[in-house]
């Protein structure tokens, strides 16, 4: 039996809004980031301070049970415990089967970012996905999207659950039929591991979020990567001290937020997070529900019942764990500019965004289609470009030399008309300019016409550009933000991940030993 091709791993701009973009390039004025470090040493400088506060013996072991860590993230986690490490975060809220590539790009470049410090410091460093199973977003939970032959098709659940229901407290019901159209759509896999899994996590009876959480658990713990579940009674339990601090100073927050929101429409960017008026940044849970507690309003009295909003989540998570940094997204980028005067209204530690590694998995499959056609990465970006070089390709010679008439006699017609306008001349120059106009627009309109033609003719090569934009550009989105992995993973296997791993693990040696 022969080897099979594994797909090349391509690292790519993470991209973003243009206040994300500035925080990628380390422009932001001072004071509204965390500085990232510039060297080896001053990484060192910060895992040995960090890990000096000692939250990895003090909280790591009380969260035991809403961590997931076994085999090798489990290990990673008690050494960190043991000899008083620290660890590098990243997250999600779920997303159905598992949700986009970015998900597991994330968490693997997690664990290249906790290899490199433990490589530059020798401080042992764990990667901990935290998933945020207490978030409430339905839509984004239940849907996905798959490549198929032609294009690629969006797979959504149906959450049947009161609008502000946690995903963990939400049930997940029946979600055999958009397995089975996930499992069709990874082909004549050859590593089923990987969908057992996600079969066994996406049981009927399971919550939307465990059944998210279960999954992570058994495709990243075997890697070395722990998954925190944010929703679990334990880690609310100690969140809710500090939610009780962000309830007694939400004037102070506020307060903080407005005036960085000025600064930052001052610089000509928009905040990433318009906060709502007189509501503070924490939720509070109450018979399976959670909504946002109103500032000036006193902290409930039951146990566990607080929860951060997206702003206090990052200071809460810093709170908790000894995390040296946060591996961030471009929206993640753009409001950990928030974050600041957060954490300092709190009289916080600052969490430290680390713009995330981006990359992009071009199978051998659709690399052979992209040369079939002739095109390259950058002509499939935009549907319409690329249709039109293969209709243009495509165009008999007989009709290019009908569209090259057209397009000659506009002109000349044109020319002709501007010569008979002026001061003396039969017509107007306005008319003779609408009547050259209008010849050019028939010209382009015979051209386009021909052109439908043949893409019509040409149907095989539009489905397989179709294939190829279904891989790389599904929906017309980039692949990471939109594809689901699993279907890759099952033709795959380990050996993907390893090649997402291995790319990642060059951009964090890069950002470590600059």
């Amino acid at each position: 039996m022969s080897e099979i091709a594994l797909p090349r791993v391509i690292t790519e701009p993470l991209g973003g809004s243009p206040l994300s973009l500035l925080a990628q390039r380390g422009e932001a004025p001072a004071g509204w980031y965390e500085p990232l470090p510039r060297s080896r040493d001053d990484w060192a400088t910060r895992v040995r301070a960090i890990a000096a506060e000692g939250l990895a013996g003090r909280n790591l072991g009380a969260l035991a049970g809403a961590l997931r860590a076994s085999g090798v993230a489990g290990a990673r986690v008690a050494r960190v415990i043991r000899e008083g490490g620290v660890v590098v975060t990243t997250g999600q809220q779920p997303g159905l089967f598992g949700g986009p590539v970015y998900t597991w790009s994330k968490a693997l470049a997690a664990l290249a970012l906790a290899d490199a410090l433990e490589r530059a410091t020798g401080v042992p460093v764990a990667p901990i996905f935290w998933a945020a199973t207490d978030d409430a977003d339905a839509l984004e939970a239940s849907e996905t999207v798959v490549a198929v032959v032609g294009g690629a098709e969006r797979l959504v659940a149906t959450i049947d659950a009161p609008a502000g229901t946690p995903m963990c407290a939400a049930p997940l019901g029946d979600v055999s039929e958009l397995f089975a159209r996930l499992a069709a759509s990874a082909g004549s896999a050859t590593h089923h591991e990987v969908l057992d899994a996600a079969r066994a996590a996406y049981r009927r009876d399971a919550t939307v979020g465990g059944a998210y959480v279960g999954l992570l658990e058994a495709v990243l713990n075997p890697i070395g990567v722990a998954v925190l579940d944010a929703g679990d009674a334990r880690v609310r339990e100690l969140v809710s001290p500090i939610g009780e601090s962000a309830l007694r100073r939400a004037e102070s927050v506020a307060g903080a937020l407005a005036r960085r929101a000025v600064e930052i429409r001052a610089a000509g960017f928009e905040p990433q997070v318009e906060e709502a008026d007189r509501l503070s940044l924490v939720f509070e849970w109450k018979d399976g529900v959670k909504t946002r507690v109103p500032i000036g309003a006193s902290a409930p009295r039951a146990a566990r019942s607080l929860s951060p909003n997206v702003l206090l989540r990052p200071v809460v998570e810093r709170a908790l764990l000894p995390t040296v940094g946060y591996v961030a997204g471009p929206g993640e980028l753009a409001y950990f500019a928030q974050v600041a005067p957060v954490a300092d209204a709190l009289e916080a530690a600052r969490p430290l965004a680390v713009p995330r590694w981006s990359g992009t998995i071009l199978e051998p499959r659709v690399e052979r289609a992209l040369e079939r056609l002739g095109l390259t990465l950058d002509d499939v970006r935009d549907a319409s470009r690329a249709e039109r070089i293969l209709a243009e390709r495509a165009i008999p010679v007989e009709a290019r030399a009908v569209i090259e008439l057209a397009r000659s006699q506009a002109a000349a017609l044109g020319e002709r008309l501007a010569a008979l306008a002026g001061s003396a001349g039969p017509i107007d120059e306005r008319v003779a300019a609408g009547h050259a106009r209008r010849a050019q627009w028939l010209a382009g309109r015979l051209e386009r016409r021909i052109l439908a033609g043949v893409k019509r003719r040409e149907e095989e090569s539009m489905r397989l550009l179709g294939t190829v934009r279904g891989s790389l550009w599904p929906l017309g989105r980039r692949q990471e933000r939109t594809l689901n992995l699993l279907p890759l993973l099952a033709r795959y296997g380990p050996s993907l991940l390893e090649r997402m791993r291995a790319a990642a693990g060059v951009w964090a040696s890069a950002l470590v030993d600059r």
